[in-house]
């Protein structure tokens, strides 16, 4: 049997990630998160890009040939890498969900450092304000828009869920899917 290859994607804060370590390992496969490939690690960190084609060749060497799940957007510059996907399962959760996700997150992550004063704060405000842009018509970023127009193009099943549910009925919902 072909193990699954699936992308997951959407908003920051929609549960993307969360949704990626719930499916493999309930699945048993890899999970390959995008921002680990895109971002070079530094401190403070997600400040460095690695360039396009080294993302796309970092992902594509991590990606195991008996399935995985991918998290995360490659909107832009990996676009070859849909050929590799068997399923992409769309995320999305109101503003205000993902927004107070947001902020929790970093909060636990980087504690005093986004707080005025720390050596993130700067950061962090930029961070929030482009995530709070997804849904605004002419984002110039990641968002709904241009999610929605890729999604349309794609010649594949797409699986539409509300990040806002619990992780377990997630991963039950694409299990189903899996078994259609």
């Amino acid at each position: 049997m072909t193990m699954a290859r699936i992308h997951l994607t959407g908003a920051s804060c929609t549960g993307v990630s969360t949704l990626g370590r719930g499916l493999a390992a309930a699945l048993g496969v890899a999970l390959v998160d995008v921002d680990d490939h895109y971002w070079l690690p530094t401190d403070p960190p997600f400040t460095t890009k690695r360039a396009p084609a080294e993302r796309l060749a970092s992902v594509r060497a991590a990606l195991p040939p008996e399935g995985w799940v991918m998290a995360g957007s490659f909107l832009g510059w990996g676009e070859a890498l849909i050929e590799e996907v068997s399923l992409v399962v769309f995320l999305t959760a109101p503003e205000e969900v993902r927004m107070a996700r947001l902020a929790r997150r970093e909060a636990e992550r980087y504690g005093a450092r986004i707080a005025p004063g720390g050596d993130m704060h700067a950061a962090h405000l930029a961070f929030a304000e482009w995530a709070r842009g997804y849904d605004r018509p002419g984002f110039e970023g990641r968002s709904r828009a241009r999610h929605e127009a890729w999604l349309a193009g794609l010649n594949l099943p797409v699986l539409r869920l509300d990040g806002a549910e619990a992780t377990e009925r997630l991963v039950a919902q694409v299990e189903a899917a899996l078994r259609r």
